[in-house]
């Protein structure tokens, strides 16, 4: 019998890639402005159900801008953000997310 194990990543994994924080919030106007602006994000924009519609990057300052500009083209009921220490950080997990979800809205 074999068995099967899942890796769970320790508090300072998250550190070794710059990861800061996260935050999940509506895909609204009012969600959007409850999210940080000072730090570059990888932001996925998910159904209800958790799907991932898109993955994308911003930088520090652009935040709220950036997933604003995805209205009306991107169907999604939540946003989930995390927070890294550098843009190159952030763009490295979006490529590693891209290639294993494979988002809808990701060419």
């Amino acid at each position: 019998m074999s068995v099967i194990t899942r890796y769970m990543p320790k508090k300072d994994d998250f550190r070794k890639e710059g990861k800061v924080g996260t935050k999940k919030v509506r895909y609204n106007n009012d969600g959007i402005s409850q999210l940080p602006n000072e730090k570059p994000v990888l932001y996925r924009i998910e159904t209800e159900n958790g799907t991932l519609n898109y993955a994308g990057t911003a930088k520090r300052g652009g935040v709220r801008e950036r997933i604003a500009e995805h209205f009306g083209e991107i169907p999604g009921a939540i946003v989930r953000i995390e927070q890294f220490s550098s843009i190159q950080d952030a763009i490295k997990k979006e490529t590693n997310v891209i290639k294993r979800q494979k988002p809808r809205y990701n060419k």
